[in-house]
């Protein structure tokens, strides 16, 4: 009798473990089908895919080019950026060090680091370990996002902070960023005394064999099977266009690296996945401890909340409950390329995609949302990819509707480029140099010293790219004479204007002149 209860058993499992893998060949195959179909919609060159299941890759492959000189395929252990994807890690070494006793979620990071400043003392003296990498420093969205295009390193962001006005109060207000994460990698730093750079390799790439996982500009240059990159736009129809030299901001890859400076594949990133499901284990081994494992799962604030799910941020994953399932995922977003990683673990499930084009979060989540309704239930209730494109489309006309009723204001010439050609001084960011060569208006701003043309828009209003980044700039005048420029940074950022030195020299002798012959 005994014989016979293990061989029904046996025959159980056998049943069930054929039958599921009957199922996964039914959902890849159907996940082989939607790809090139939301690729071809949204116009993405190429993109790869990693799916586990109850612990097992069933699937890792690619699709498309990742090159435009020629079709050069795309393949699971293709090089992409991951983006903010890299945040996860940050948070995983901020863990293992809570892990040795070096620190505790609570602490105050000034007690950690004593030189670190806020433009709001009292803020500074409160911020914990804990806040810095769930965006809720009380300061703006995205503050400080485009310093590096502008060749400031992480150091100059790290001193910058003094100088950021916040938005909010401490803990008050959910606020993505990114320059945050420079203060956890150093206290990493400090900690270990080794950089960031290394603690990811050592402490997380090697134990968890990910081979082909870099990070920084170096790192992404050094990978011989990388993707090229894509900007992606909405202009009559969506463009991707193939991104070269400087537009590629590799720079800035480099100076946010502890918010998003990392390379990696789907055969390597599933691996991250796999990692979190495991609760920090690899194998036998524990790298992180079940107890800060769930603490990096555990929501932190709250980001958004409809009647069909709450979703929360934890330590770097958004975590969205519905009533059906918990989902964990991240995002991540470079100059040309975007990411997602995710899992469930109520079915042990884990999802990768890297795409090479920069284009919204909306072909990406109508994957994941589709792969995670046919692992659950067999069935999707509707086509996610449809709704979203169909939704994308006609907001991308409308906000197009908008900007051509913007453009036609009335057209005014600039004044002579002579009247621009000037040194500015900014308090925060430094000096500024303006000047004609060939005719044309170059500017010469920031810490690297790089150079770019000053193209104008439309009367004072001019525009120059640097790092792939086009930062709006206008003059002020004072008594017909240019007094000064401000930088558009985007998201109501604002670090002061750029004084004309010569300027407040011409008007300190007017005032002089003006005060002597007061004295006579």
């Amino acid at each position: 009798m005994k014989k016979l209860f293990i061989f029904f058993i046996t025959l159980f499992f056998v049943s069930q473990h054929e039958t599921q893998a009957q199922n996964n060949t039914q959902i890849i195959a159907k996940i082989d089908s939607l790809v090139p179909t939301v690729m071809n919609d949204w116009k993405i060159p190429g993109m790869a895919v990693a799916i586990l299941k109850d612990n097992e890759v069933v699937h890792k492959k690619g699709f498309g080019t990742k090159s435009p000189e020629e079709f050069l395929p795309v393949d699971e252990n293709t090089v992409f950026q991951i983006g903010s994807v890299s945040k996860s890690f940050t948070a995983a070494l901020i863990a293992m060090l809570v892990d040795e006793g070096k620190l505790k979620w609570s602490d105050k990071i000034i007690d950690h680091l004593p030189d670190f400043q806020m433009y709001d003392s009292l803020a500074a003296k409160s911020l914990q370990v804990r806040d810095i990498m769930t965006h809720r420093t009380g300061l703006r969205s995205q503050a400080g996002t485009y310093l590096p295009n502008l060749g400031y390193d992480r150091d100059d962001i790290y001193k910058l902070f003094a100088h950021l006005k916040p938005a909010t109060e401490l803990r008050s207000t959910y606020a993505y960023n990114n320059i945050t994460f420079i203060v956890a990698a150093k206290l990493i730093e400090k900690y270990t005394g080794k950089s960031w750079e290394e603690n990811i390799r050592e402490r997380i790439f090697n134990p968890l064999g990910m081979t082909s996982s870099s990070v920084n500009e170096d790192g992404f240059l050094q990978s011989e099977n990388r993707s090229m990159s894509c900007e992606f736009e909405y202009d009559n129809g969506i463009k991707n266009k193939w991104l070269y030299e400087d537009d590629r901001a590799l720079f800035w890859l480099t100076v946010v690296g502890p918010a998003g400076s990392i390379n990696s594949t789907a055969t390597d990133l599933i691996k991250w996945s796999k990692f979190h499901l495991n609760k920090g284990k690899v194998g036998d081994k524990e790298i992180i401890s079940q107890k800060n494992m769930n603490y990096l799962h555990t929501g932190q604030i709250i980001t958004s909340m409809d009647s069909a799910r709450i979703t929360v941020y934890g330590h770097c994953w958004f975590i969205e409950q519905t009533n059906r399932y918990r989902l964990y995922f991240h995002t991540g977003t470079t100059w040309g390329f975007t990411t997602l990683c995710a899992f469930v673990p109520e079915i042990n499930l884990g999802i990768v995609l890297l795409v090479n084009s920069e284009s919204p979060g909306a072909p990406r989540y109508a994957i994941m949302r589709s792969i995670i309704d046919w692992f659950m239930f067999g069935k999707t209730n509707k086509d996610y990819h449809a709704e979203m494109f169909e939704e994308f489309i006609n907001e991308s006309e409308k906000e197009s509707k908008k900007k051509s009723e913007k453009e036609k204001e009335e057209f005014v010439e600039s004044w002579s480029y002579d009247e621009y050609a000037y040194t500015y001084r900014n308090e925060i960011l430094g000096d500024a140099d303006i000047k004609i060569e060939n005719e044309k208006l170059f500017i010469t701003v920031g810490k690297q010293g790089w150079t770019s043309e000053l193209k104008h828009v439309n009367g004072a209003k001019f525009e120059f790219r640097m790092q792939g980044h086009t930062f709006p700039l206008t003059f002020l005048f004072d008594c017909d004479h240019v007094s000064a420029f401000e930088i558009d940074f985007g998201y109501d950022e604002d670090f002061g204007v750029w004084h004309n030195e010569d300027s407040h020299d011409h008007f300190d002798d007017m005032e002089n002149e003006f005060d002597d012959t007061e004295n006579e």
